[in-house]
């Protein structure tokens, strides 16, 4: 069954986008799809921490097209009214052609059909459990008081992936005037590992410049 979205410009649409990936990484599925691409050319910019779903998901989207796509995009525009300027420019024959026949990687494949055959095929045979959630309360210790804390924190927050979401912080005074970095995060279980974060992530080069170690402050289930 399609999934629809209305004009996703206005903050109620960026709420029903926002609601709508909650629990999830993409739009269909459990990997990027034609439907995250049309979903993420509607969406004029990353929404930020008003939207934490939707911050996560452009990310997401925005790492996987980075390599691909190296040329500067000029933007797609769905749902709202366009700037009359650009619609002009963008104005073809096939203007008035249904919004499905936007197809951003040519047409699809006989592999494309057997993929998408056999999710449907699963969803139908078994639901899908969702993938749980948890909040993590961290330390993050600097070598000594001379670390520069402000990019410590930024290190730390450089690290994203799927079912990885930074929340609030603060610098926590430890003696002999250091300083340490305590930070929330949120995870999806099945995504994210903080034992894999903290040992292949934060803990390694480059991060390891500002970084001594890291501890696991409290782990709760959502």
């Amino acid at each position: 069954m399609a999934i629809t979205f209305s004009d996703l410009h206005p903050e109620s649409g960026l709420k029903s986008l926002n609601d709508f990936l909650t629990g999830k990484s993409y739009i269909s599925g459990d990997k990027l799809t034609k439907d995250d691409i049309k979903v993420y050319a509607a969406v004029l910019k990353n929404p930020g921490d008003s939207f934490p779903n939707v911050s996560q998901w452009y990310n997401c989207v925005s790492s996987h097209l980075a390599s691909s796509f190296p040329g500067k995009a000029v933007g797609v525009s769905l749902g709202g009214k366009a700037d009359p300027a650009q619609s002009a420019e963008a104005k073809s024959p096939a203007a008035d052609d249904d919004d499905d026949d936007l197809d951003l990687f040519g047409d699809e494949t006989e592999e494309d059909k057997k993929a998408a055959e056999e999710r449907e095929a699963a969803k139908k045979s078994a639901k899908k459990k969702e993938s749980g959630k948890s909040s993590v309360l961290m330390d993050v210790k600097p070598w000594d008081d001379e670390t520069d804390m402000k990019k410590l924190e930024e290190a730390v927050r450089s690290v994203e992936m799927p079912g990885l979401l930074w929340g609030a912080s603060k610098l926590v005074a430890v003696g002999y005037g250091i300083k340490k970095l305590q930070i929330m995060l949120t995870i999806v279980d099945d995504l994210v590992s903080v034992d894999t974060l903290i040992e292949e992530h934060l803990t390694v080069e480059p991060r390891n410049e500002y970084i001594q170690s890291c501890d696991i402050v409290a782990f709760n289930k959502i």
